[in-house]
């Protein structure tokens, strides 16, 4: 049974306040098959994290579920946190100075996140009702799905609202969001775009063909913080997981990991004709043993 609960995680303007764990299940030598993790309330259904395992309990998938009722009746507006005073007139103005989204924090189930060869601890899954930047690219009713590498979660949600960039952050957590990677640790296709509150930097695949005019159903970013990869996400709109979709898109592996452990080769989206789900994952993983950083050049 899938621990449940029905309260998406709310962040004052001034601080983050992560969702507690709950006591541990199985972890090293769970069982084959699927382990559901944390369940939340989403529209008029549910969502909620799993992880998949074969018979020699390697991960096969790690991902969230939606139930099929799940991407009826979504809220609209904004959960009213990662919120600034743009215009500084000394109030906040929910509908136009706070990000257009709902957050979770959905903890994955023990049986990867207690594991010490699997990199991945968390989601933060974000509904965006229309959307976000760029415009005319990303601005549709989405999901984001962020599956962190980065432990601390009071971490990430110390990235905070301010004046700096697009997603309007604050202007040091810009510049540590930007600061450059290894090279062996990020894909040479990728490129680092925004920085946004509670998350981190996001870098982009300027060949994607979401950035080459081809409308925008599903695309794949990492993220960057401190110079480290902290999560890999997948992005995919409403529209398409209500298509009945049956995907699997090979994922553009950096050359190197800093962290030895399973990590995916393929982002999948799927709707399940026989229960009615819906599923956003990672799957196909290998295994990779830690490498040393390569020199960043000065000014690079």
């Amino acid at each position: 049974m899938a621990r449940s609960t029905s309260i998406a995680l709310t962040v004052a303007v001034a601080g983050a306040m992560a969702l507690p764990l709950a006591p541990a299940s199985a972890g090293e030598g769970a069982a084959a098959g699927r382990h559901p993790g944390w369940q939340f309330v989403l529209g008029k259904g549910t969502v909620a994290s799993y992880a998949e395992l074969d018979a020699a309990a390697k991960p096969t998938a790690i991902g969230m579920v939606f139930s099929p009722t799940a991407l009826e009746g979504l809220p609209s507006g904004s959960d009213g946190h990662h919120c600034f005073d743009r215009n500084k007139d000394g109030a906040i103005d929910r509908e136009t100075e706070c990000n257009e989204t709902f957050e979770f924090v959905i903890p994955l189930p023990d049986a990867a996140a207690r594991r010490s060869d699997i990199p991945f601890r968390w989601v933060l899954l974000n509904w965006n009702p229309v959307g976000h930047g760029p415009p005319g690219i990303f601005d549709v009713p989405h999901f984001d799905v962020h599956f962190y590498i980065e432990p601390r979660i009071a971490d990430i949600f110390a990235i905070t609202s301010g004046p700096c960039g697009p997603e309007f952050v604050r202007c040091d957590q810009e510049t540590r969001g930007k600061q450059p990677l290894p090279s062996n640790y990020m894909h040479p296709d990728f490129r680092v775009g925004a920085v946004a509150p509670a998350m981190g930097g996001h870098y982009r695949d300027p060949t994607d063909p979401v950035f080459n005019k081809v409308p925008f159903t599903r695309t794949w970013l990492f993220g960057g913080y401190d110079g480290k990869v902290i999560f890999y996400e997948n992005m995919v709109t409403r529209a398409f997981l209500l298509s009945n979709p049956d995907v699997c898109d090979p994922i553009k592996s950096p050359e190197a990991v800093a962290l030895s452990g399973f990590y995916p080769t393929v982002s999948c989206v799927r709707r399940n004709p026989s229960t009615g789900e819906y599923t956003v994952s990672i799957e196909r993983f290998i295994y990779r043993d830690a490498a040393a950083a390569e020199p960043i050049a000065l000014g690079k």
